[in-house]
């Protein structure tokens, strides 16, 4: 049998060898016979830094080389300008060998390239889904004669289009760049693929059995790990370097210098990524290790990296990273967790236990990408040195890094979910879209496009609803001609003009806290609220009075609750139901983990006593003062939902990371509120008291109906097990 070299195009076997190349790696030789033996749409899962950019391109570049047919060959989509960039410097030694032209296509790439291959389009493109749908709507008939005979579409970092907007968007501008021609194959590139079925279903919704997984075996490096815990000062939040009033920490007295003492030892003579977590988070600890560098006289090796910061100095970062001629330490939130190219990195850093194991495969993957380099992985956790809420000496940060670790070591990946809440907000910028390409379209032929299958289905029903509100006088998105065809209205063509319109995200998702006319600032926020909910904030509870979803503004009044335990609340990034179970699985547990350090295994130790005795007593109801912690062991979702039950019965409620805070009440008297929890125990009823609905760019012009009955439909799965918990309540108040 013939090997995969044999199969490649001649060119490309002589730029194979001329890079030195002994042999092709084991994901390249599968991913070239199948991509040049057949036409099935390809998921290609693979390590980072495995070969699967090669694996992708070296057939296809070959087979559009030989290709008579006008028209752009090969059709490549990252979520990142610096991804293409990357990518067009990896490749664009092949495509000259080969004759092929290959085209950036971004906002910062220059135009010449652009205008030749409107004018004679061939080879490759490479290309963001905003670039894409601005050509779309832009120069429709540009796109058609350049999209209408692609052979295949590779989709990088897959992973990051499974689940929100970008992933909606992606999707229904491949609807859309199907109905220009020919269906071209698509192929999809990721190192963070949990569920391989679920990635398929996304790549061909309509037969994911039919597409061809090519996932490497082993190559894995070895692992090293370890968790350090560190006590922090008593009047600290724990999150952030701020005090109990929302002040700035001066001086070295926190958990976070003692971090810095230790990163400044360990990382300052080797590349690294340390990941901070907040913006606050990486000036301060950024600011702390310059410091640090400044008083012994040795040059600064470790630089901030968020999206704040202007695309030079980001840019300094990542050069510097790869070039690799002076130790360069990165301390980012997530803007580095992605494929760009920044070379390997001797390590990866992470301050507070993780929250997402997607997100921590990615960041690792980062480290031990030379072969028989490790991967290295420490994660820096902060307790309260003196704990006084018993959540508090449960001990959870440590707890959660713990059965995060043991997650990663089980490759365990949340899968997305199942209904997504970015649906409608990507509806509403799809439909406008739509109607500028086509210059009007029928309600009918809108549904047929777009909205008839996953990810984008929608019921035709909601699809009228939908098209009613933005039909609606006040909203003016669209309006309905003679001949049934829609067409935008003012408001409508007044949006899609704007160049923000290309975009179906929003660059800054905080909502602003407002106490009595003063801001206290900003904070993201994971989930939906209710009235009389309540939300934690530099070091303090406050009740939620009011939600302005269009101005994402909160209005709050303290809540005259104890100090606030240094749980993570409902700001935080969600928490899936496995990483909550498997915490409480890491109490259970009897074992000593030695990547454990002495202070973290101390806290671990005292949480698990602390455990022991809780659990003992039944374990669901905590009482902590006039405060009642109702565990669940969920994630975020359903704890956020139980929250919403309880507020809805009066109660001033706060989901965390292991269950609900109940403010106000005893285990015995919240026992007594379970008749009137029952009557609320539905769903449809529940959803009239959220709010703060409107979180994507375009919720804004939907109904609030629908995105009322939106969150009833991504919540009724949950229905069985919040019914259960006023029997839960019942056993536990006794």
């Amino acid at each position: 049998m013939a090997s995969s070299y044999d199969l490649l195009h001649r060119g490309v076997q002589r730029w194979v060898r001329d890079q030195g190349w002994t042999e092709l790696r084991q994901v390249q030789d599968r991913a070239i016979r199948a991509i040049l033996s057949g036409d099935s749409d390809i998921l290609i899962a693979a390590a980072t830094a495995a070969g699967k950019t090669e694996a992708a391109f070296l057939p296809l570049l070959g087979r559009a080389a030989d290709r008579d047919a006008g028209g752009i060959a090969i059709l490549y989509i990252a979520p990142l300008k610096a991804l293409i960039n990357d990518q067009a410097r990896r490749l664009g030694g092949l495509c000259d060998d080969l004759g092929l032209p290959l085209v950036r296509w971004h906002g910062d790439a220059p135009q010449g390239p652009k205008e030749r291959a409107r004018r004679n389009p061939r080879g490759v493109i490479l290309i963001t889904p905003e670039s894409i749908e601005a050509m779309l709507i832009r120069r429709p008939t540009d796109a058609r004669r350049m999209f209408a005979t692609l052979e295949a579409i590779v989709i990088d970092e897959l992973h990051a289009f499974l689940r929100g907007p970008r992933g909606l968007h992606l999707a229904g501008l491949l609807r859309r760049i199907e109905a220009l021609g020919t269906r071209p194959r698509r192929i999809g590139l990721s190192a963070t693929i949990g569920d391989p079925k679920i990635a398929a279903a996304w790549l061909r919704p309509d037969a994911p059995e039919a597409v061809t997984l090519i996932e490497a075996e082993g190559g894995q490096p070895e692992l090293r790990l370890q968790v350090r815990g560190y006590a922090e000062r008593d009047a600290l939040v724990g999150t952030d370097a701020i005090d109990a009033e929302g002040r700035r920490i001066d001086g070295e007295a926190d958990a976070l210098s003692a971090v810095a003492d230790h990163v400044w030892r360990n990382l300052r003579e080797s590349n690294n990524l340390l990941f901070a977590g907040s913006r606050r988070n990486v000036e301060e600890l950024a600011d702390r290790l310059r410091r640090r560098s400044d008083e012994v006289g040795v040059p600064n090796a470790f630089l901030p990296h968020h999206g704040n910061l202007s695309r030079e100095l980001r840019e300094e970062v990542e050069a510097r990273l790869k070039d690799g001629a002076v130790p360069t330490t990165a301390v980012a939130t997530t803007t580095l967790e992605l494929g760009i190219d920044i070379g390997s990195v001797a390590s990866v850093a992470q301050l507070g236990a993780p929250r997402s194991l997607a997100g921590l495969r990615q960041r690792l993957g980062r480290s031990g990408r030379r072969a028989d380099t490790p991967a290295v992985l420490r994660i820096y956790v902060r307790e309260p040195a003196v704990p006084v809420d018993p959540l508090d000496r449960l001990r959870l940060p440590t707890v959660r890094a713990a059965a995060a670790v043991r997650l990663l070591l089980a490759r365990f990946v949340e899968p997305p979910e199942r209904h997504d809440p970015a649906l409608l907000s990507v509806a509403v910028q799809q439909i406008l879209s739509l109607t500028v390409e086509r210059g009007g379209i029928a309600p009918a032929a809108l549904h047929r496009a777009l909205f008839a299958s996953p990810p984008l289905a929608l019921a035709p029903a909601d699809l009228a609803a939908l098209l009613r509100g933005m039909a609606d006088a006040e909203a003016g998105l669209i309006e309905q001609a003679p001949d049934g065809l829609l067409m935008l209205g003012r408001e409508g063509e007044r949006i899609t003009e704007r160049r923000d319109f290309y975009a179906n995200f929003e660059s800054d998702e905080e909502w602003t806290l407002v106490a009595g006319g003063r801001t206290l600032g900003t904070i993201p926020l994971a989930n939906a609220i209710a009235i009389g909910g309540l939300i934690g904030f530099a070091g303090r509870r406050w009740r939620i009075t009011a939600v302005d979803d269009r101005a994402r503004v909160v209005q709050v009044t303290t809540h005259p609750a104890g100090r606030l335990p240094m749980f993570e609340n409902g700001s935080a990034e969600p928490i899936h139901d496995r990483l909550a179970a498997e915490m409480r699985a890491v109490l259970e547990d009897d074992d000593a983990p030695r990547w454990l350090d002495a202070t973290a295994a101390g806290f671990l130790a005292e949480g698990r006593a602390t455990w022991r005795v809780i659990g003992a007593s039944g374990g669901g109801l905590i009482e902590a003062g006039r405060t009642t912690h109702l565990l669940t062991w969920r994630g975020s979702a359903f704890n956020h939902l139980a929250a919403v039950l309880f507020v809805a019965a009066g109660l001033h409620a706060e989901a965390h990371d292991i269950g609900v805070a109940i403010e106000g009440v005893t285990p015995g008297e919240l026992g007594s509120r379970l008749p009137e929890l029952m009557k609320l125990l539905d769903i449809r009823r529940l959803s009239e008291s959220v709010e703060g609905l409107r979180r994507e760019k375009y919720d804004g012009f939907v109904p609030e109906s629908l995105l009322r009955a939106a969150w009833a439909d991504r919540h009724v799965a949950m229905l069985p097990d919040l019914q259960a918990l006023p029997r839960t309540i019942a056993a536990a108040a006794v």
